[in-house]
């Protein structure tokens, strides 16, 4: 998911895909912690992933803020 189609998401849709992709990393973490898992680089991607959504929220929340 790229950053315009993030943008494209409801509040509500970027809470709930957050939560999701939080439990989706801490899943890979613990498969990778018990034996190596095929893509390392999955992880990346969900941390990624994790930090555009985040920077979505925050910058809805401050738009509100300002507007106020």
């Amino acid at each position: 998911m790229d950053y315009a189609e993030i943008k494209k998401l409801t509040d509500k849709e970027l809470h709930t895909n957050l939560k999701d992709e939080r439990m989706q990393l801490k899943k890979l973490r613990f498969n990778h912690a018990v034996s190596s898992i095929e893509n390392p680089n999955k992880i990346r991607e969900a941390k990624k992933l994790i930090a555009r959504l985040l920077t979505e929220i925050n910058s809805r929340r401050n738009q509100q803020e300002a507007a106020q």
